[in-house]
């Protein structure tokens, strides 16, 4: 791996060149496949491929320069809140990889590499396997020590990578990496049962069994069952001896609440990293508690990212409707319907359709002078006259202003 600058685009990229040595059809193979995988694996949390070519005689692949690797952060003190939080952004990127149905065969920090703002990427997909009917017998490449028995043997499957995850995230939170025979509990439990909650430690207990059966189906059912279990974690503490109210089923009850009202109309389908509550990739800050919204922290539901702001975009659009950010290169000239439509632009030479709280027209990057409205409710935000429920939330998603009930 190298450290460039990109003349044309102005940054500092990363490099992965292979050895002059290397440079056969067998090693060459798994470049290319790391190349090929590109497009299907976009994600906030998957490293992108800028750009992959021959130079020279050498197999070049550029990707964006990060700041470290997993491994390299581990080596230092981390506070389980941050632990937690690359947990989740680790468990994102596998469930994306297998969504597109693609084994990674190497999951271990050193293949994750953080960013500024701790975002936390996977990359190197060399070693990867694209999961048909019914997998192929495949090599036993990976790494020595995250690597699930039956991968050993030649066998990768989607439980493969559950199993190096879970060796992974027991080793964020024990500082150890457990070892075959992989008995129960490992050394350092300790450390880790005073970090999470009993429904953390029991989900971390079922990413590394032995028998890949015994585990979860794959990275997309695991990282389900961590945001169930996520709740409540943290060191553990004694039960108050009176409670007669419980302030997190209270707030539970409510987003669920919210979510029956209001799920599918405002596309609350994520969840802000703060608090849980249900957010939606269009708000600017938690409606909830207030946090700033990081939307490379958000699944978006759109096929590519604006890389200014990371919201979601459709691939037919000039422009970001959530930033004032640069046009994109015009890919295609076709047109794709979307149900989410509901509104034309106001400027007379424009007049495509909008989305529902979008800040500027995607198709000629005119500011959206319409106050969106929150369906099912009557009442406006006093600072910026958007759509708001006060009976549910404390302070505007769309301009982060409090809301005085």
């Amino acid at each position: 791996m190298y450290q460039a600058y990109d003349t044309i685009q102005g940054l500092r990229v990363a490099l992965k060149i292979p050895h002059p040595s290397a440079m056969d059809e067998y090693f060459l193979a798994d470049f290319r496949r790391e190349a090929q995988l590109a497009p299907k694996l976009e994600h906030p949390n998957i490293i992108p491929i800028r750009d992959a070519s021959f130079i020279d005689g050498h197999f070049v692949i550029s990707m964006p320069l990060g700041e470290c690797t997993l491994g390299d952060r581990m080596r230092k003190r981390l506070a389980t809140s941050t632990a937690l939080d690359y947990t989740e952004q680790a468990l994102a990127a596998v469930a994306q990889a297998h969504e597109c149905k693609v084994i990674h065969c190497d999951v271990k920090p050193d293949n994750f590499v953080l960013f500024a703002d701790n975002i936390l990427r996977l990359g190197d997909f060399g070693f990867s396997k694209i999961a048909q009917r019914t997998l192929k017998q495949a090599s036993g490449s990976g790494t020595v020590g995250y690597m699930a028995p039956e991968q050993a043997v030649g066998r990768p499957m989607f439980q493969s990578d559950v199993f190096a995850l879970g060796l992974l995230i027991y080793e964020l939170f024990s500082g150890h990496l457990p070892q075959w025979p992989y008995d129960w509990p490992p050394r350092r439990i300790e450390r880790v049962r005073a970090k999470l909650n009993p429904a953390l430690v029991e989900w971390l207990r079922k990413a590394i069994q032995v028998r890949p059966e015994a585990r979860y189906k794959n990275a997309i059912v695991m990282y389900r069952e961590f945001k169930r279990a996520r709740n409540g974690a943290g060191k553990r503490r004694k039960p108050a001896r009176e409670a007669p109210i419980d302030p997190a089923r209270w707030e539970a009850i409510r987003f669920r609440e919210f979510q029956k009202k209001y799920r599918h109309s405002v596309e609350t389908h994520h969840h802000c990293p703060n608090c849980e509550g249900p957010v939606a990739e269009a708000m600017q800050s938690c409606p909830w508690c207030g946090e700033k919204l990081k939307a490379a922290k958000l699944e978006t539901r759109f096929p590519a990212t604006c890389p200014r702001c990371r919201r979601g975009v459709k691939l037919d659009w000039r422009y970001c409707a959530w930033c004032y950010g640069q046009g994109f290169e015009v890919e295609t000239t076709r047109r794709y319907a979307d149900r989410r439509y509901g509104a034309r632009c106001s400027n007379a030479k424009c007049k495509e359709p909008l989305m529902p709280f979008m800040r500027y027209c995607p198709w000629c990057r005119t500011k959206v002078k319409r106050a969106w409205r929150l369906p099912s409710s009557t009442e406006r935000c006093p600072s910026c006259h958007w759509g708001v429920d006060t009976s549910f939330w404390d302070r505007c998603p769309w301009c982060s202003k409090g809301l005085h009930r």
